[in-house]
């Protein structure tokens, strides 16, 4: 079905990372490629002064550790892909430069703050050049 499918995980809801690699194993061709991709926020710089000098760092090496951790278990060959940055614009240029023809979002139920703020699944929805499967349960 699909040949290259970005599968994004939201480390504060690291739990719906089996369920959703599931689905992408289930939806990629036979030899097809899956790219598990997590967006580590960037810090505001005025916040920056009051917190570790690692802390981003270590993000990268947790998110990294934990991700190819679950592959392993789940038997699953993907490259695992770390950026910084705000998580829509990331997760669009991954998309792109991975040439991927499919990009899965784990995304909660929308609430009252989405239609002020919009939400990262939105964002990706809108803008993706490609199709996006948006996970809910």
């Amino acid at each position: 079905m699909y040949k290259k499918i970005i599968v994004t995980v939201d480390m504060s809801s690291f739990a719906k990372a089996e369920r959703i690699l599931q689905r992408a194993a289930a939806l990629a061709d036979q030899g097809g490629e899956i790219i598990v991709l997590n967006v580590v926020e960037d810090v505001p710089n005025y916040i920056v002064i009051d917190l570790p000098q690692d802390l981003v760092t270590e993000a990268i090496r947790s998110a990294e550790e934990k991700l190819v951790g679950v592959c392993r278990m789940m038997k699953l060959t993907a490259f695992v892909d770390i950026r910084t940055g705000p998580p829509a614009s990331c997760i669009l240029a991954a998309a792109e430069e991975h040439q991927a023809d499919l990009i899965i979002v784990a995304s909660h139920v929308p609430n009252i703050s989405n239609y002020f703020f919009g939400a990262t699944a939105d964002r990706v929805v809108r803008h993706a050049k490609c199709s996006v499967l948006i996970e809910r349960r």
